[in-house]
């Protein structure tokens, strides 16, 4: 009998030694920031994420030296984008840059503009296409948008910015 309760002490030893308990509370950890990081990714790419935005071409409603914005992805998914939204979009010409632009219409809408309001006074009128969106930046001076490159296909639409988080001072929601 003696000899019995000697191998079920050593049993009982091996599974609760240290380093058995230090791996199990390893795996746990690894699991939880698995489970954080994926609830990150799920959160940044198809509901809401913040992006820097930067450059002349929103001026004056965003900051040349940048503002950060939290950005709404649902929007686009859903097809609630309007006139007068500002927008993340990947750019036609460098898929690889998201820029910032006001929509100005929406597909069907008659659309007048200068494709070059420095230097003439000439307007073309056009109709936005079936599954499209006319985008300008506020700043029509120092802009490239659609009177350059045309309506932008609704799948290029990455998210419809709707509050302003730096710099402090201006805080609050995109008008």
């Amino acid at each position: 009998m003696k000899g019995m309760e000697s191998i079920r002490n050593i049993v009982w030893r091996m599974r609760n030694a240290p380093h058995r308990r230090n791996a199990k509370e390893a795996m746990e950890a690894c699991f939880l920031l698995a489970k954080f990081g994926c609830f990150i990714h799920v959160t940044n790419a198809y509901l809401c994420s913040v992006a820097l935005v930067y450059g002349p071409s929103m001026l004056p409603t965003l900051n040349l030296t940048g503002d950060f914005i939290l950005v709404d992805r649902l929007s686009t998914r859903f097809g609630r984008i309007g006139v007068g939204d500002i927008v993340l979009l990947r750019s036609p010409e460098n898929p690889r840059k998201i820029v910032t632009k006001r929509v100005m219409a929406m597909e069907g809408a008659h659309v007048t503009f200068n494709p070059n309001p420095a230097h003439s006074y000439n307007c073309q009128t056009l109709v936005v296409p079936k599954g499209h969106v006319w985008v300008e930046g506020d700043n029509m001076y120092n802009s490239h948008d659609s009177r350059h490159f045309g309506a932008i296909p609704y799948g290029l639409l990455q998210g419809k910015a709707f509050c302003r988080i730096w710099p402090p001072s201006s805080f609050g929601p995109l008008e």
